[in-house]
């Protein structure tokens, strides 16, 4: 069996494609995780759970909003000969598609609108806990990562960093 390289196509599925977009869909999958988990905190400490039409509506809707945030923001990245996952650092700066609104479209779909989502479509207060502390750990993360931005692109990295938010 021959394997697809990134421009092939394997019957109407685009291999790559396909493969972005499973990458997202584990990123809700351990959204989901840490959810449950907190959930089963929430039960070990007896702590009320809540649930509510609404509360399922805005969970759905940020769960979807996170997921498609990513795939658009992976497309954008491998589009750009870069990938999401590298030990080493890329070589472009991407300020186009997604990167327009949010110098980080992955995080803000993941870690803010999938793992909010999760917490809140399960209804763990523990989950919503977690995720809230989480994010200020991200962000310390994100910093790092745009100290060697900095250094790497100078004043092109300035003006898109005056331009665009680290988060929305």
């Amino acid at each position: 069996m021959r394997s697809c390289s990134s421009g092939e196509r394997s019957g109407s599925i685009d291999v790559p494609l396909l493969k972005r977009i499973l990458h997202n869909i584990g990123v809700v999958v351990v959204g989901l995780g840490v959810a449950y988990l907190g959930s089963l905190v929430d039960s070990l400490l007896g702590a009320p759970t809540f649930a509510s039409p609404f509360v399922k509506a805005a969970a759905l809707l940020l769960l979807a909003l996170g997921f498609l945030l990513r795939v658009w923001a992976t497309v954008h990245f491998y589009a750009h000969g870069m990938r999401v996952i590298s030990l080493e650092p890329q070589r472009t700066l991407i300020t186009s598609g997604p990167y327009r609104f949010s110098r980080n479209p992955l995080y803000l779909g993941g870690n803010v609108f999938i793992f909010f989502g999760a917490a809140l479509f399960l209804g763990s207060p523990t989950a919503l806990i977690v995720t809230a502390i989480h994010i200020p750990l991200i962000d310390l993360f994100i910093r790092r990562e745009e100290a060697q931005l900095a250094r790497d692109f100078g004043e092109q990295w300035q003006n898109y960093a005056k331009r665009v938010r680290r988060w929305l």
